[in-house]
Protein backbone atom coordinates (compact mmCIF):
# COMPACT_ATOMS: atom_id res chain seq x y z
CA UNK A 1 0.00 0.00 0.00
CA UNK A 2 1.43 3.17 -0.71
CA UNK A 3 0.94 6.39 1.29
CA UNK A 4 -0.76 8.09 -1.55
CA UNK A 5 -3.88 5.46 -1.51
CA UNK A 6 -4.39 6.23 1.75
CA UNK A 7 -7.09 8.95 2.47
CA UNK A 8 -7.85 10.82 5.07
CA UNK A 9 -10.44 9.49 8.06
CA UNK A 10 -14.11 10.76 7.68
CA UNK A 11 -15.20 12.71 10.11
CA UNK A 12 -18.10 10.24 10.94
CA UNK A 13 -15.37 7.87 11.60
CA UNK A 14 -13.75 10.47 13.98
CA UNK A 15 -16.78 11.16 15.77
CA UNK A 16 -17.58 7.08 15.97
CA UNK A 17 -13.74 7.11 17.85
CA UNK A 18 -14.18 9.98 19.97
CA UNK A 19 -17.35 8.60 21.00
CA UNK A 20 -16.03 4.97 21.87
CA UNK A 21 -13.18 7.01 23.92
CA UNK A 22 -15.85 8.74 25.38
CA UNK A 23 -17.60 5.29 26.63
CA UNK A 24 -15.07 3.96 27.72
CA UNK A 25 -13.81 7.30 30.16
CA UNK A 26 -17.23 7.04 31.03
CA UNK A 27 -17.51 3.32 32.57
CA UNK A 28 -14.32 3.91 34.54
CA UNK A 29 -15.51 6.70 35.78
CA UNK A 30 -19.34 5.67 36.65
CA UNK A 31 -17.09 2.71 38.74
CA UNK A 32 -15.33 5.75 40.89
CA UNK A 33 -18.29 7.48 41.51
CA UNK A 34 -20.06 4.47 42.69
CA UNK A 35 -17.45 4.00 45.44
CA UNK A 36 -16.83 7.25 46.68
CA UNK A 37 -19.29 7.41 49.49
CA UNK A 38 -17.69 3.93 50.86
CA UNK A 39 -14.10 5.19 50.82
CA UNK A 40 -12.25 5.58 54.46
CA UNK A 41 -11.11 3.64 57.89
CA UNK A 42 -13.51 1.59 59.62
CA UNK A 43 -12.89 -0.24 62.88
CA UNK A 44 -15.37 -2.49 65.02
CA UNK A 45 -15.99 -5.51 66.80
CA UNK A 46 -17.84 -8.85 67.29
CA UNK A 47 -18.72 -12.41 68.51
CA UNK A 48 -18.13 -14.60 66.04
CA UNK A 49 -20.03 -17.75 66.24
CA UNK A 50 -18.73 -21.22 65.27
CA UNK A 51 -20.70 -24.40 63.89
CA UNK A 52 -19.79 -25.73 66.92
CA UNK A 53 -21.92 -23.18 69.39
CA UNK A 54 -18.79 -21.65 70.46
CA UNK A 55 -17.67 -18.02 70.27
CA UNK A 56 -14.75 -15.68 69.79
CA UNK A 57 -14.45 -11.82 70.56
CA UNK A 58 -12.79 -10.43 66.80
CA UNK A 59 -11.37 -7.29 65.89
CA UNK A 60 -12.24 -6.13 62.67
CA UNK A 61 -11.42 -3.25 60.35
CA UNK A 62 -11.65 -2.44 56.73
CA UNK A 63 -10.08 0.67 54.52
CA UNK A 64 -11.78 1.52 51.07
CA UNK A 65 -9.53 3.72 48.72
CA UNK A 66 -9.58 4.95 45.32
CA UNK A 67 -6.80 4.08 42.97
CA UNK A 68 -6.56 4.75 39.13
CA UNK A 69 -7.79 1.77 38.10
CA UNK A 70 -10.68 1.11 40.53
CA UNK A 71 -10.61 1.12 44.03
CA UNK A 72 -8.62 -1.09 47.10
CA UNK A 73 -10.11 -2.79 49.58
CA UNK A 74 -7.92 -3.98 52.87
CA UNK A 75 -9.79 -5.89 55.31
CA UNK A 76 -7.88 -7.55 58.53
CA UNK A 77 -9.40 -9.33 61.85
CA UNK A 78 -8.16 -10.09 64.95
CA UNK A 79 -9.35 -12.98 67.15
CA UNK A 80 -8.90 -13.90 70.45
CA UNK A 81 -8.85 -17.55 71.17
CA UNK A 82 -9.49 -18.32 75.19
CA UNK A 83 -5.77 -19.32 76.26
CA UNK A 84 -4.97 -15.60 75.56
CA UNK A 85 -3.23 -16.53 72.07
CA UNK A 86 -4.56 -13.46 69.01
CA UNK A 87 -5.04 -14.93 65.54
CA UNK A 88 -4.62 -12.21 62.98
CA UNK A 89 -5.34 -11.99 59.29
CA UNK A 90 -5.37 -9.14 56.24
CA UNK A 91 -5.76 -9.23 53.05
CA UNK A 92 -5.97 -6.39 50.22
CA UNK A 93 -7.46 -6.44 46.71
CA UNK A 94 -7.86 -3.81 44.04
CA UNK A 95 -11.11 -3.94 41.94
CA UNK A 96 -11.16 -3.06 38.36
CA UNK A 97 -14.02 -1.58 36.49
CA UNK A 98 -16.15 -4.40 34.30
CA UNK A 99 -18.19 -3.62 31.16
CA UNK A 100 -21.20 -4.53 33.74
CA UNK A 101 -22.69 -1.76 35.62
CA UNK A 102 -21.19 -1.78 39.48
CA UNK A 103 -19.68 -5.19 39.08
CA UNK A 104 -16.08 -5.25 39.65
CA UNK A 105 -13.17 -8.17 38.93
CA UNK A 106 -10.15 -8.38 41.34
CA UNK A 107 -7.15 -7.47 40.30
CA UNK A 108 -4.94 -10.18 42.33
CA UNK A 109 -1.93 -10.82 40.22
CA UNK A 110 -0.12 -9.70 37.25
CA UNK A 111 0.37 -11.98 34.05
CA UNK A 112 3.62 -12.23 31.81
CA UNK A 113 2.10 -9.01 29.75
CA UNK A 114 1.90 -7.07 33.51
CA UNK A 115 -1.76 -7.10 32.98
CA UNK A 116 -3.90 -7.38 36.04
CA UNK A 117 -6.09 -10.99 36.35
CA UNK A 118 -7.97 -13.15 38.52
CA UNK A 119 -6.96 -16.02 40.58
CA UNK A 120 -7.53 -19.38 39.45
CA UNK A 121 -9.86 -21.26 41.62
CA UNK A 122 -9.03 -24.51 40.15
CA UNK A 123 -5.24 -24.20 41.55
CA UNK A 124 -7.00 -23.56 44.90
CA UNK A 125 -6.81 -19.90 44.46
CA UNK A 126 -9.83 -17.56 45.58
CA UNK A 127 -11.59 -16.37 43.06
CA UNK A 128 -13.09 -12.62 44.33
CA UNK A 129 -15.21 -10.38 42.99
CA UNK A 130 -17.28 -6.67 44.04
CA UNK A 131 -20.15 -5.72 43.08
CA UNK A 132 -22.31 -2.32 44.49
CA UNK A 133 -25.92 -2.17 44.47
CA UNK A 134 -27.06 1.39 46.16
CA UNK A 135 -25.58 1.65 49.48
CA UNK A 136 -23.76 -1.62 49.98
CA UNK A 137 -20.32 -3.22 48.67
CA UNK A 138 -20.18 -6.42 48.35
CA UNK A 139 -16.98 -8.92 47.87
CA UNK A 140 -17.37 -12.50 47.53
CA UNK A 141 -14.88 -14.86 47.78
CA UNK A 142 -15.56 -18.56 46.42
CA UNK A 143 -12.72 -21.68 47.13
CA UNK A 144 -12.58 -24.61 45.28
CA UNK A 145 -10.72 -27.09 47.57
CA UNK A 146 -9.03 -30.20 46.08
CA UNK A 147 -12.06 -32.53 46.43
CA UNK A 148 -14.55 -30.36 44.01
CA UNK A 149 -16.27 -29.05 47.47
CA UNK A 150 -16.40 -25.42 47.72
CA UNK A 151 -16.74 -22.27 50.19
CA UNK A 152 -18.30 -19.05 49.01
CA UNK A 153 -17.56 -16.05 51.75
CA UNK A 154 -19.88 -12.90 51.51
CA UNK A 155 -19.11 -9.42 52.88
CA UNK A 156 -21.81 -6.94 53.10
CA UNK A 157 -20.59 -3.15 53.87
CA UNK A 158 -23.58 -0.87 53.89
CA UNK A 159 -23.56 2.57 54.69
CA UNK A 160 -24.89 3.41 57.71
CA UNK A 161 -24.65 6.16 60.11
CA UNK A 162 -21.61 6.70 61.11
CA UNK A 163 -19.61 4.09 59.64
CA UNK A 164 -20.49 0.62 57.96
CA UNK A 165 -22.62 -1.91 58.52
CA UNK A 166 -20.83 -5.19 57.91
CA UNK A 167 -22.43 -8.80 57.38
CA UNK A 168 -20.65 -11.91 56.75
CA UNK A 169 -21.77 -15.38 55.48
CA UNK A 170 -19.95 -18.26 55.05
CA UNK A 171 -21.34 -21.65 53.12
CA UNK A 172 -19.20 -24.39 52.56
CA UNK A 173 -20.75 -26.76 50.03
CA UNK A 174 -23.96 -24.91 50.22
CA UNK A 175 -24.30 -25.26 53.84
CA UNK A 176 -24.04 -22.14 56.54
CA UNK A 177 -20.95 -22.23 58.27
CA UNK A 178 -20.65 -18.91 60.13
CA UNK A 179 -22.07 -15.38 60.05
CA UNK A 180 -21.15 -12.54 61.64
CA UNK A 181 -22.73 -8.77 61.45
CA UNK A 182 -21.56 -6.14 63.24
CA UNK A 183 -20.99 -2.24 63.13
CA UNK A 184 -17.63 -0.88 61.68
CA UNK A 185 -17.13 3.01 62.94
CA UNK A 186 -15.78 5.44 60.52
CA UNK A 187 -12.66 6.80 61.84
Amino acid sequence: MHYSSLRPMRPAIWALAAAFVLILVGIGHAGSTLIEPFIGEYKGSADVVNADGSSAPRDMSVEISQNADGFNVTWSSTTYKPDGRTKEKSYSVDFLTTDRAGVFSAAMKRNVFGHAVQLDPMKGEPYVWGQIVGDTLTVYNLFIDATGGYELQQFDRTISEGGLTLEFSRLSNGKEARTVETFLEKQ
